[in-house]
């Protein structure tokens, strides 16, 4: 769906309380003559969902979190705002009429109101990125029926999307994602075991949120990464390949049969990318600093390390398996995550505890959203049981836990 030339484009933010949403409200806000807000979802911070409500005059807020409602009630008494609180005012949210849809709330938990977005027909720009790793077939599917176009957010492949010659798909030999290499790209494996949570959401080059740092840390984000372009470019496995590039300069490149390399360029501002999706298929100024090359003198290149960044291995072994692999592969990564933030685990246990619960669980076939909530459930399970958290490996708890107390 495209607005005509004069009309303010209707937004919604799904995650308005997260680093893409607050970038995506910061664009917006400085062109009100472009956009009218129609919705706002976050998860429980009411305070900041307020005041983004009032200053964007939103017509509709939701949180996710009811214990949060009577906060979010109190801060937009008078205000003429409509509100609610839990997984349907979310979906509410989602459903409410809009021409663009911004879908950034974090893992598996922004699965449903993606979904609804999508069945709307509008275009919705993609920052989550489980939503095609958990139901990659799904989505497209939908969007194919309800004649939605998806936009994809992440740097990489917004990257790609503007370099990417859809119309002569054969004449693509290959893409290339880039990797930052994150924080720990020049770290021993011994020396990333004894990483503190803090010291890997501290990402060199970008600010986003602490689950997304860490999966850049682990090198996990890029292998999920890898896994949304084989649904959004429809390229197998084996035609993706993956390069890490300390600067987070070049963004992605696509390689074609004559031996041209097509690559986005541009400073590591998730504003870039926003604005590209918020203003498609037109572009818009964007607050981002310019590029200088001169003043970076060189960008360098290089080739992951599958044995210190196991995730990778793991994340195209899930995307071969296919049907369930991949809803494991994200799930048991958010499990173990949250373990490692709460220094129940180690960072580099991360990889392995995603490896065991893969090892653990046979592939299923995912075809409606309720089989991946099975599939996800009870990845979250058996990783619950290898970290410890209900009991399993007592003796590994311990020790982990001894150790995490001498870092």
């Amino acid at each position: 769906m495209v607005t005509r030339a004069g009309e303010r484009r209707r937004v919604s933010v799904l995650g308005s309380t997260g680093s893409v949403g607050r970038s995506t409200l910061d664009l917006i806000g400085r062109h009100p003559e472009r956009f009218a807000v129609a919705a706002l979802a976050a998860g429980a911070n009411a305070e900041l969902l307020a005041a983004q409500a009032i200053q964007m005059r939103a017509e509709f807020v939701a949180l996710a979190d009811q214990r949060a409602w009577p906060a979010l009630k109190a801060a937009l008494a008078g205000s003429g705002i409509e509100a609610g609180a839990g997984r349907e005012a979310v979906d509410e949210a989602a459903r409410r009429d809009a021409d663009w849809t911004m879908a950034a709330i974090v893992g598996a938990a922004g699965l449903a109101s993606t979904l609804t977005a999508v069945r709307s027909g509008r275009i919705v720009a993609l920052a989550n990125k489980e939503a095609l790793v958990c139901a990659g077939g799904l989505f497209a599917a939908e969007a194919r029926a309800a004649g939605a176009t998806i936009l994809p957010v992440d740097s990489e492949h917004n990257a790609i999307f503007q370099v990417f010659d859809a119309a002569r798909r054969d004449s693509v030999e290959k893409i290339i994602l880039t990797a930052s290499g994150g924080p720990f790209r020049t770290l021993s494996l011994e020396a990333m075991a004894a990483k503190t949570p803090e010291e890997a959401i501290a990402h060199p080059n970008w600010s986003m949120g602490p689950k997304i740092s860490i999966d850049s840390a682990t090198m996990m984000n890029k292998g999920l990464e890898l896994i949304e372009a084989h649904h959004l470019f429809a390229l197998p496995e084996d035609r993706i390949d993956i390069l890490v590039h300390p600067q987070s300069v070049v963004h992605s490149l696509v390689a074609y049969v004559d031996g041209s390399v097509l690559a986005q360029l541009g400073s590591p501002d998730m504003r870039t990318p926003i604005a590209y999706a918020l203003a498609w298929p037109d572009r818009m100024p964007a607050p981002t600093p310019r590029l200088d090359l001169a003043a970076l003198a060189q960008l360098s290149f290089e080739a992951p390390d599958p044995v210190r960044f196991p995730a990778l291995r793991l994340a195209r072994d899930a995307l071969r398996a296919g049907g369930s692999a991949p809803v494991v592969l994200n799930a048991a990564n958010e499990e173990a995550v949250a373990a490692f933030v709460d220094r129940r685990i180690r960072f580099t246990e991360i990889a392995a505890t995603v490896e065991a619960v893969l090892d653990r669980l046979p592939v299923v076939d995912v075809t409606d959203l309720a089989a991946v909530g099975d599939a996800d459930r009870l990845a979250r399970e058996t990783a619950a049981r290898i970290i410890g958290r209900d009991g399993g490996f007592p003796a590994r708890a311990a020790r982990v836990a001894s150790a995490g107390a001498a870092d």
